[in-house]
């Protein structure tokens, strides 16, 4: 059966009601999941529990274990990984010293980008092949792309936190959540069910494929919303307040869904109010990135603030020439450890009564892009240069020009003619493209700030 089959469609529309989107979570949370856990050989539920007990206890006694997770993530780095091996040698910084005192963590240099690209496999207390591991590549926006790999524990531990965070804010494992994803320009309609449906079905999960974000296809996501009526969307801001200030324009409101939990991006002040009122929905933010997982989330809605994970990782600020830097040292990941890595970020670090707090967070921007009179999501851009293009180390497109330049900063290996010819094949005459370095990059704001699209 294709993808697109009729049948498919009907089936969609029944198990969007009761009780048949009931009995569909059920099945999904009791009986495939614990099913897909055990054929995929992962361990999430006993992560889960694990969290769930933490998050139990005051935060003083949570506190006092993240200063031993602390020092214990220091102990194994000094051990195993050989880039901090030479540098606490080099400094004289003995590790047991912050389990007595986490100020002296602040002994140890910044881990930046730069310093993990350079590094390499220096900063693996194993060798890959030796073990079951996941390579997960940061977006870019907060400096030049880098792989993080991931062991299998903390790969299991960052699944079982999106799932207890989402359980504190109401979402339960039987009820439906939403994810947007890229629209690739693939000509043929997949076979079903896929590898992904089993998983999406597992999840008690459906996927919006989108490409465009003007009235075409804001219309479109609003019609498969409507239709799906899922509990909890995910998705960057920019796209779901994009969808607000259409439905509001259109229809004056509208409700599809409960909750809207953002990602990717910093979710403005002004966003928050135009999703929450137009959408009719509550507005839930967290913060993640690529190397860590999710740090921090709204645990207790808006009220209770941005709330730092003290399971996952010990989180400070730095101060900076124009504000404070978020900095983490993660907790789970033994494979690739990192030790007081700056986000790139900004954001400020408070202690309060029950939980360290992110406050003034000023985080990542995603732009729209016009490509042939189409409006587009940078988001999106980098998703298909990513998986359908390949060989791309950053990019930028400068709209300041009468035709769209994409620069280009190509990996090594990378054949600039198959990459050319690759974006002339999903954008005919969309843009100029130019391979520079990374010094060719505009900068743009008195930061001297990297965006993905120059507009003035």
């Amino acid at each position: 059966m294709r993808a697109n089959h009729p049948a498919l469609r009907v089936g969609e529309a029944v198990f969007a009601r009761q009780p048949f989107r009931l009995i569909k979570g059920l099945v999904s949370a009791y009986l495939a999941y614990p099913v897909a856990e055990r054929r995929e050989m992962r361990l999430i539920r006993p992560k889960l529990a694990e969290l769930r007990r933490h998050y139990r206890m005051t935060f003083p006694e949570r506190l006092s274990m993240a200063r031993e997770r602390l020092a214990d993530t220091l102990c194994f780095a000094q051990s195993s990984v050989p880039y901090y091996r030479d540098l606490f040698a080099a400094s004289g910084f003995d590790p047991e010293r912050v389990r007595r005192d986490t100020g002296y963590l602040g002994d140890l240099p910044y881990l930046t980008k730069d310093i993990i690209r350079e590094q390499g496999e220096r900063l693996l207390s194993r060798p890959l092949a030796e073990l079951r591991h996941h390579a997960c590549k940061t977006g870019g926006s907060t400096g030049v792309s880098t792989v993080i790999y991931y062991d299998q524990e903390a790969a299991d531990y960052s699944a079982a936190v999106t799932l207890y965070a989402r359980e504190r804010i109401g979402k339960k494992k039987y009820k439906p959540e939403l994810h947007f994803a890229c629209r690739f320009p693939d000509p043929d309609v997949p076979e079903w069910p896929t590898r992904e449906d089993w998983k999406c079905f597992a999840m008690n999960r459906s996927n919006i494929f989108f490409d465009r974000i003007d009235d075409v296809g804001l219309e479109e996501i609003w019609r498969k919303l409507k239709r799906r009526r899922p509990y909890l969307v995910h998705e960057h801001p920019s796209t779901i307040y994009a969808l607000a200030c259409y439905i509001e324009q259109r229809y004056g409101s509208g409700k599809a869904f409960d909750v809207f939990e953002s990602s990717g991006e910093l979710l403005q002040p002004y966003m928050r109010e135009k999703i929450a009122k137009a959408l009719r929905c509550r507005v839930v933010d967290r913060y993640g990135l690529a190397e860590l997982g999710v740090m921090a989330y709204e645990l207790d809605g808006d009220s209770g603030g941005l709330q730092a994970l003290d399971s996952e990782g010990w989180p400070e600020s730095r101060e900076i020439e124009d504000g404070h830097e978020l900095v983490f040292t993660g907790f789970r990941n033994r494979l690739m450890p990192l030790i007081r890595y700056a986000t790139g970020d900004r954001a400020r670090v408070s202690q309060a009564d029950n939980a360290f707090l992110l406050t003034d967070v000023v985080g990542r921007i995603h732009d729209v892009v016009p490509i042939n009179g189409v409006a587009h999501a940078t988001h999106h851009i980098m998703d298909m240069l990513d998986h359908r293009v390949g060989g791309i180390q950053e990019f930028q497109i400068d709209l300041r020009t009468a035709h769209p330049v994409l620069r280009i900063v190509p990996e090594p290996h990378a054949d600039p003619g198959h990459i050319s010819a690759r974006i002339e094949t999903f954008w005919p005459g969309a843009f100029l493209i130019e391979y520079v370095g990374h010094d060719a990059l505009v900068r743009v704001g008195h930061r001297a700030k990297f965006r993905h699209v120059v507009t003035a």
